[in-house]
This record gives C-alpha cells, structure tokens and sequence, in this order.
C-alpha cells in the first residue's frame, strides 16, 4: 500500500524594498505584489551629531555621521529583514535627501555600492513603479555628493556664526546661508519703506461716447508729446483747453496679440501660486502636495495623484505629453493641443526630473472630488488646471490703441478681445474682454464727463511668502527643498513676523542681520550665495569635488568667524511688549524667545507668580480644544511649537494640582507627553525636547485636537 508524502512548504526569498515614508510603503507593495515586502526608512537614519559640529575640517571636511536617535530599533529590523532578503531595492525620493538616504542605507545594511539596487520614480503609479523596477541603477555619488556638500556647508555656516550670537546676543537664535539672505531682503525692503518719500501726481479719467457705445480714455498728454501732472495747476490748465466741442480720432492701433500658455509648476511657482490663489501658507501647500504624491484611494485603490512636488524642472514626459493631448483633442479640439497628435519619445531620451504634474490627466478634478479632503481638491486643481493649460495653445487676443483729441489735449485709450481663448479655456475663460467700439481716423467722440484724480506714489510692498520665494529663486538662492524650511525658520527665530500676510522684521532680526553683514558679508551677499548654489550644482552634475568646493569658502570664512568672535560686543535687547495683559494678574505681557520659537512671559508682579501663556496674536499657533475627563468642560487651548499650553478657566476637583496632556505637534505631526502644573486657573505645560510618538491613529482632523490622559 502506497503512502501519501507530505509535501514541503516552499520559502521563497523576497525582495525587500525600502522607501522613506510609510504612507507609500503600503502603496507600493500593494503595486509590486507578493514577491516583495516594502518598509519605510522615515525619513534619514543617519545625519550628523546636533551636539557638536560633526564635521572634521582637518581630514578634509569628513563629516562624522551617526545613527539618529530613537531609530535604533528601526535599523535592527532593517538589518534582519535585509538579511532574508533575495534583494534589497533602495527606493528613496528622486532628488539629492533622497539619494543621500540610499546611500546611507546601503552603508548601514553592507550593500555593495556597486550593486544595482536604487530604483527611481517620478510618480507613485502601478505602471511607473513597475517600470523602475526593470531599471534599477547604481547610487549616484554625484548627487550624495552634492548633498553632503550642502549639508558640510550648512553646518560650517550655523554652527559656526549661531554660537556668537548666542554669546553677544541672546540663546536660541540662528543664521544659514539661506536664512540669512532672506532676512536681509526683508530688511533691504523694510529700508527702502521707511526711507521713501511719497510724490504727488494727477490722473485725469474720462468717459467717452460713439454712437451709443461709452468707453474710458485718460489723459495722454499735449500737442502729441507725453505728459505727467505734478500738480493741481497743472490739471487747472490741461482742463482750461477743453471744451464742449467734440473730440477727434487722431490714431488708432490695431494689432494682434498671442500669450502664450504658462509653464508646468515647479516646486516655487506652485507655492507662489498656493499662497496667491487658495491663501496656503508654503508649509501647507507641500504638507498637501506631500499627501497627493504619496497616494490617496480613489476607489480603484491607492494611487499617487501628482509627480515628486520638489523639483525646479519644467520638463514634461512624453508619456505625460500624449496623454495631454488625447484629452485636450478630446474634450476641446484639435486646435487647443499644442502638440497635436502623438509625440514621439526622443532617441536616448532619459526620464529625469519633471514638472510637477498629475500622474494621470483623466483624473480630473471633478471625478476624483469625494475622494479628496477640502485643502487636498484645492492644491489638486490648481495642478492639474496648470498642467492642462500648459500643454494648450496660446490665447489669441484683437487689441486697440486709440488717440483722442481736442484743442491739443490728448487722452489715450487701449481695448482687446479674445479671439481664440486657447488654454484660457480650463480656467472658464477667466480673462475679461475690455472692448472699444470700432473706430477710424478722423472718426468724432463725444466726452461724457472726465474727473481729475490726486495720487501719491507708493512705497514698495513688503515680502509675502510668495514674493520673498520668487525674489530668492530669481537671484539664484535657494534651492526647491529649502524655501519652506528657510520662511519657518526666521519666524521661528521671531526674526520677522507676519503683519496682514507680510513680513516685518522685528528688532531683532534686524539686530541680527547687522552683525552679519558687518561681520560676515559674503554670507548676507546675493551673488556669492547664487555662486556658490551653481558651485554645489556642478558638484550635482560631476563638474565639481565637494570638499574642494567647501574648502574654498571655509578658508576665508573662518578668519571671519575668528574676528567676530575677538571684536563683536555683546546686545542687550529689551523685551518686546506683547500688547495686552495677563488674563490672571493683569500685569502686562512681553515676547520672550523659547528654545523652540516665541513664547508670552508676564513681568513679575505684586502677585509674585510668573505665568507663561502663549500669545493669541503670535502667526504659528493654532486653537485647539482639550476635554478634561473629571468635566464636561471644554477649555480653549493654544498651541505653538510646543514651547508651552495654556488651558484656561477650567473647574478642576479640588486638590488637583497636576494634569499629563497629550498634544500633536502642527510642525512635525508629533505627539508628545507634558506634565501640566495648576496655577490657579491657569496649567502651564513646561516646554521639553522630548518627543515621543505616542498616537499613529489620529485623523487629520484631528490634528491638532489635545487629549487629557
């Protein structure tokens, strides 16, 4: 009699995938299938000691890595699972971070560098995802290297120069390569502000008439030549020369005008156009445009939305291209499509970097809207409307240019009308005709009435987040990753503070920035930052060797530093009234700088009790709403960078004198534990470096909601 045999079980090896964010771990596993396991690096596992400089400038500026705290669990279940593994693929980011944390990676989990094992992607789609996979590369040293320069030179720069300031003038504050230059726009600007002196002129605006048709012209000038009024007289005598009589067509222009569509967003002109069209701080805007490209379910699964959101490329696919098209010949004609039919790819052509763009055309706005969050549908049309528009022709428009006059008294008016709306057809045709009715040489007007005007020349406009990141862009400074942190920083450091969506430098900010131009000019200086931007380029592209880059500036720099060091004096500087009193004593309430941003202090009082209360008129906080478990009460809270909570008017059972709170963090989404004092009616949550991720499970909407325990 036969005997059945047990068969073994297979243990088939898997390929082991590492990315940096959880969120797209999942997404990608679910693409890539049961041959492969996913895990999330979050972020970097290596970086260098906060505690010291960490850069040995004598053996050729090595910087002296170590692993980052809290992630040594983390790295052991790297290790074990890299072990296993058939594979391991290193799917970090595609840009410099991104690079750099491979090759960290690889260090840490004894890869061999020349091993094909990083794969690239520009979007998180099945069919983008699978394809890296067919291509894997060796890590690019060029791009590590060009991160590791710009990491050396960051921190030669602020570990350098932040420890004078805190000697000469107060703890906690800052300076950076990048940080620096944009505080000193800010105050270049405020500068030109206070020393501007207004102008006087006048307008005169009328309102003409032929046939039926009204129209607007405004004062030209006389006798042919252009002419600026100064002053009331000289309206008073412009106008003596007018008469009822009427006006007569001298010359009229007409032309045809083309706009052409706009570019594809890059990281910059999307946060410009985030803060100008939707009012998103930059932050928001790359939290969101974060949250698009790692993937949302949109019914048929997980999907990335939108392209890598840090990039400074306008370059479009031509995958992305033909896809354009379709739809656009599609849905309005084959006139609208700036490529027409199908593009072909170029011979040798490499998939780089892009623009910012939607993984797929054919999710549009309208379908894929109840799948999305309110902020996440706003950031998505806007892309996606760009993006469309960019791969449309341009606008067609019929302009008019006409001279009127009387008694040599000319007024000027100008008219168009859209001929051929091209890609102003995804906005709705958003650009409003301004038509004149038709007019020759010689034809007569009427004038209606005209009403002279005084005016007086405005100063220039203070930085707006979407100014000042324009403003750096176009001089070269900065690079995409960096605008977002550089903005949050000098309101962090209370170096600038935002007055009605401006930025207005505090004193002391402008303390700071006159140290360091004094002291450390290059740093503060346009051209050598944008210089040495395209020196760290040329790192990125092979041209250059990093340390020979870094050593170049460091030498000079340090003799700088020395000198500060030896001859700047110490500041004293006063405290900066808050504008209002202590709700408690009533005392009044001044700015005090914290370890972690800005932080209201009352003066002692009679009453002998310092309270510390966070400011309701300080930018970075956020309301919030806490729910003690012995009330039903639900006090009102504000926080700000976890520098301090203040709970206020809460009835507690007698004898409580200590409360834990849990609250989320709105910069970095993590939780951390505070032990809460009573002080009368006020608890005062000291601040603590201490960070602990205590809740993974918390909606968005609830981020910023603080728990009693």
């Amino acid at each position: 009699m036969a005997t059945a045999t047990k068969k073994k079980k297979s243990t088939v090896k898997k390929n082991l995938v590492i990315v940096e964010s959880p969120a797209k771990a999942k997404t990608i596993e679910k693409y890539l299938g049961r041959n492969y396991k996913v895990l999330a690096s979050v972020g970097h596992i290596r970086d260098l000691k906060k505690s010291s400089m960490s850069v040995d400038i004598e053996n050729n500026y090595e910087p002296q890595y170590i692993n980052i705290r809290g992630k040594g669990p983390l790295i052991n279940d790297l290790k074990k699972e890299a072990k296993k593994a058939n594979k391991v693929f290193l799917a970090s980011d595609p840009d410099r971070e991104g690079e750099a944390i491979s090759w960290h990676l690889a260090h840490i989990l004894d890869l061999d560098e020349n091993d094909a094992n990083r794969v690239v992607f520009n979007e998180i789609t099945k069919d983008a995802v699978k394809n890296a996979f067919k291509e894997p590369r060796k890590i690019d040293m060029d791009l590590v290297d060009a991160q590791q320069a710009r990491r050396v030179l960051d921190r030669l720069v602020g570990y350098s120069i932040s420890p004078i300031l805190w000697k000469k003038v107060k703890k906690g504050l800052s300076a950076g390569r990048v940080q620096s230059v944009a505080l000193k726009l800010i105050i270049d600007r405020e500068n030109e502000i206070n020393a501007f002196q207004p102008e006087e002129y006048w307008t005169i605006d009328g309102v003409f008439k032929k046939g039926t048709k009204q129209f607007q012209a405004s004062f030209y000038g006389m006798n042919g030549k252009k002419m600026k009024l100064t002053t009331n007289e000289e309206v008073k005598e412009i106008l003596s020369h007018l008469t009822s009589k009427d006006f007569t067509v001298d010359q009229v222009d007409k032309k045809e005008r083309k706009r052409n569509a706009p570019l594809p967003y890059t990281t910059s002109t999307m946060q410009m156009d985030a803060a100008n069209k939707i009012n998103f701080r930059t932050r928001k805007t790359m939290m969101v445009a974060q949250q698009l490209y790692e993937g949302i379910n949109i019914g048929s699964g997980v999907q990335g939305l939108i392209t890598y959101m840090r990039t400074d490329s306008t370059r479009i696919s031509p995958v992305a291209q033909n896809e354009a098209a379709s739809y656009i010949n599609d849905r309005f004609g084959s006139k609208y499509s700036k490529h027409g039919s199908k593009i072909k790819n170029a011979s040798g052509a490499q998939d780089a970097h892009e623009a910012i763009r939607p993984s797929s055309v054919f999710n549009t706005p309208e379908s894929i809207a109840k799948y999305l969050d309110k902020d996440q549908l706003k950031l998505y049309t806007l892309i996606w409307n760009r993006f469309v528009a960019s791969q449309m022709t341009g606008a067609i428009f019929d302009t008019m240019a006409v001279k009127l006059s009387q008694n040599g008294v000319q007024f000027a008016a100008n008219g168009s009308q859209v001929k051929f709306d091209g890609y102003l057809a995804i906005y709705n045709d958003s650009d409003k005709n301004k038509m004149l009715p038709d007019m020759a040489v010689g034809d007569v007007v009427k004038q209606v009435n005209s009403k002279p005007e005084q005016h007086f020349t405005q100063p220039p406009a203070r930085y707006s987040e979407a100014t000042l990141i324009k403003t750096l862009e176009e001089n070269g400074v900065g690079r995409p990753s960096t605008y977002a942190p550089t903005i949050e920083t000098i309101q962090k450091r209370y170096y600038v503070r935002l007055a009605a969506k401006r930025f207005e430098p505090t004193e002391l900010g402008e303390i700071v920035n006159k140290l360091i131009v004094e002291y450390f000019p290059d740093i503060v200086n346009v051209t050598f930052t944008a210089e040495m931007e395209g020196k760290l380029d040329d790192v990125e592209v092979g041209k250059e060797q990093w340390q020979r880059v870094i050593d170049a500036f460091y030498k000079p720099f340090s003799k700088e530093v020395a000198k500060a060091e030896s001859e700047m004096e110490k500041i004293q500087i006063k405290d900066e009234p808050a504008g209002f009193d202590c709700e408690v004593c009533g005392s009044p309430m001044v700015i005090k700088l914290g370890r972690f941003g800005n932080s209201m202090l009352v003066a002692i009082s009679q009453t002998a009790v310092t309270h510390k209360l966070l400011s309701k008129r300080l930018e970075s906080s956020v309301q919030a709403v806490i729910k003690d478990k012995s009330s039903n009460e639900k006090p009102s809270v504000i926080v700000s960078s976890m520098v301090a909570i203040a709970i206020q008017n809460v009835n507690l059972l007698p004898g409580t004198n200590q409360l834990d709170v849990i609250v989320q963090n709105a910069d970095t989404s993590l939780w951390r534990k505070r032990s809460v004092a009573v002080v009368n009616r006020l608890y005062v949550v000291m601040a603590t470096t201490k960070k602990r991720k205590l809740n993974n499970t918390k909606s968005p909407e609830n981020k910023f909601q603080a728990l009693f325990t």
